[in-house]
C-alpha cells in the first residue's frame, strides 16, 4: 500500500512506496503525520511534480469501495491504495427508533391531551433519512480527506440503479409494473393460495392459520409480502423470534408434527427458504442515495465520470480480478489494463464519536447502569488507536487496536484477533486519536495463476 506524502507546507505530493517512506523517516527527512491512512510530512521540500490520480467509487448499502489509482498513457491504471468504507446506517436507524420510543412514552405520560403537530414539520428539498444521509456524508468525508492527502485530478463513480420489481419478478413487463404483486388479492388470501392453505412449517391443514414473519421483525425482517407466511398457532408460538434454521433444528414439537404428517424437516426447511425472496432493502438504499452522492461529488469541482455496474463487471471479468468492493471501485469506467491491484485493503469502519446518553438501558427501556461523566481517563478516550506493550503476566506481548476506557484505568483493546481485556493504562501509548472510525488492514489478494489475453498485470 502506498504512503501519502505532504511537503513542508502541508501540500499533497505523489504517494510513495513503503520502502522509500521508511528511508525518509530513518534519515530524518520526514516525520509521521498520521497513522491511518499512513501519511508522512517532508521537512526539506516544498512543491513537486504530480501525475494524474483518479479516485474510483463503488457505492454500496453497507460497504462502499474506494480505489486511488495513477493513470498513465494508453488508458492504463496503477492501483496505489484500496479502501473498504463500512457504513453504520443500521445502528443509526436503531438509535432513532429507540429515541422515538422514549419520546412517545414521555408524551403519553405527561402530555396526554396535547394536539398532534406532526403536520407542522417541513423538510427541505432533497431530504434523506439520517441512515441514508450518513452514507453520503461518510463517503464525502473520505473523498475530502483523500483530496487533502493526495493531488486527485478526477473521480469515477459507479452510478447503478436497481429495478426492485424486476428483482422480485424477472418476467414483469408493460402494464404489470402498475398493477403490483397483490392485484386482485387480499394479503391473507394471497398467502393462503401461495402456501396451499396449510402451515408452512409443519404442513398441518384444516386448522386456523396465522400470518407469521419468517424473518422476525426483531431481527430486521420487514412487512413485505415476501417475508410473510402462514403457520398454525403452535408453530407461530414456538418459533417466536428464532431464526428459521434454529427453529427447525431445536423445536421438538415441530418434529413431532412433521412426523405425524409424514414430512421431512430438511425438505420442509428447504421449501420455506426457496419461497423466500431476496430482501430489497439494500437495493433501495443505493437507489435513494446515488444521485445525492453524484451531486455532492460534482460540487467538489473535480471532473466526475459515471459508469454502469455492467461495465464494472465486464472489466472485472475481462481482467480476471476477484470481486471485492475496493476492486470494483478500481474497475469503474473505461480503461484497458489495471496494474498492481494486489495491494492490501484498508477497511475503514464508521463507529461514531460516542453518545450523549450516559444511561444504559435494558431491552425493555429500564435503566441498568450509568456511564462516566467524563470521557477521558488518564489521557485516553474510547476510540483512540493505542499500542500496549505488556511486559509480564497472562497478556504479555504487544497489542495494537482501538481502546475502550474504564474509570479504573484498566482498558479493553479491540485488536485484529479479538478483544484483549484488562490492560493497564500504564502500558498504553496513543498512536492516533479517535476520529470516529476503526481501521483494519486486510491481507493482500493474490493474483490467480491463469494465462490468456487481457490478463491483469500485477
Amino acid at each position: 500500500m502506498a504512503v501519502f506524502v505532504w511537503d513542508k507546507q502541508k501540500q499533497p505530493l505523489m504517494p510513495c512506496c513503503e520502502k522509500r517512506a521508511r528511508l525518509l523517516l530513518e534519515r530524518g527527512r520526514a516525520v509521521v503525520h498520521k497513522r491511518y491512512p499512513f501519511t508522512i510530512r517532508l521537512k526539506d521540500r516544498v512543491g513537486g511534480e504530480t501525475q494524474p490520480l483518479r479516485l474510483g467509487l463503488d457505492p454500496g448499502s453497507k460497504t462502499t469501495g474506494l480505489a486511488l489509482m495513477r493513470e498513465s498513457e494508453g488508458e492504463q491504471r496503477h492501483v496505489l491504495c484500496l479502501f473498504d468504507l463500512v457504513h453504520r446506517g443500521f445502528q443509526i436507524k436503531k438509535a432513532l427508533e429507540q429515541r422515538r420510543g422514549f419520546r412517545r412514552r414521555r408524551r403519553s405520560a405527561n402530555l396526554r391531551y396535547r394536539a398532534p403537530r406532526f403536520d407542522n414539520r417541513t423538510r427541505k428539498a432533497g431530504w434523506q433519512p439520517p441512515s441514508l444521509q450518513h452514507r453520503v456524508d461518510t463517503v464525502m468525508a473520505w473523498v475530502d480527506r483523500l483530496s487533502r492527502l493526495t493531488p486527485i485530478t478526477a473521480i469515477s463513480q459507479e452510478l447503478v440503479r436497481f429495478d426492485t420489481q424486476q428483482l422480485d419478478n424477472p418476467e414483469i413487463s408493460g402494464v404489470e409494473y402498475q398493477q403490483g404483486t397483490l392485484l386482485g388479492y387480499e394479503v391473507r388470501e394471497y398467502l393462503l393460495e401461495k402456501w396451499g392453505r396449510e402451515c408452512a412449517y409443519c404442513g398441518t391443514a384444516d386448522t386456523p392459520l396465522e400470518i407469521e414473519h419468517v424473518v422476525p421483525r426483531s431481527r430486521g425482517g420487514s412487512n413485505r409480502v415476501s417475508n410473510l407466511t402462514l403457520s398454525c398457532h403452535n408453530c407461530n408460538q414456538a418459533k417466536n423470534a428464532l431464526p428459521l434454521a434454529d427453529f427447525f433444528a431445536r423445536d421438538k414439537g415441530l418434529k413431532k408434527r412433521l412426523k405425524a404428517n409424514g414430512l421431512s424437516a430438511d425438505t420442509r426447511l428447504e421449501r420455506v427458504q426457496r419461497e423466500l425472496k431476496r430482501p430489497l432493502r439494500d437495493a433501495s438504499a443505493v437507489n435513494a442515495t446515488r444521485w445525492a452522492l453524484f451531486n455532492a461529488l460534482k460540487a467538489t469541482g473535480l471532473p466526475v465520470t459515471v459508469a454502469s455496474g455492467g461495465r464494472t463487471k465486464f472489466n472485472r471479468n475481462l481482467l480476471d480480478i476477484p470481486k471485492t468492493h475496493a476492486l470494483d471501485a478500481a474497475c469503474v469506467g473505461a480503461f484497458e489494463t489495471l496494474h498492481d491491484w494486489t495491494v492490501p485493503t484498508l477497511t475503514i469502519k464508521a463507529t461514531g464519536r460516542g453518545s450523549y446518553q450516559r444511561t444504559r438501558l435494558t431491552k425493555h427501556g429500564f435503566p441498568r447502569g450509568v456511564l462516566m461523566r467524563q470521557k477521558q481517563v488518564h489521557g485516553f478516550q474510547t476510540g483512540d488507536m493505542v499500542r500496549a506493550v505488556v511486559p509480564a503476566g497472562k497478556k504479555t506481548g504487544t497489542h495494537t487496536g482501538r481502546v475502550a476506557v474504564r474509570k479504573t484505568g484498566s482498558f479493553n483493546i479491540q485488536t485484529e484477533h479479538g478483544a484483549v481485556q484488562g490492560i493497564s493504562h500504564k502500558h498504553c501509548t496513543v498512536i492516533q486519536r479517535g476520529d470516529g472510525y476503526g481501521y483494519h488492514v486486510t491481507p493482500t489478494i493474490h493474483q490467480p495463476i491463469k494465462g490468456g489475453a487481457g490478463h491483469a498485470v500485477a
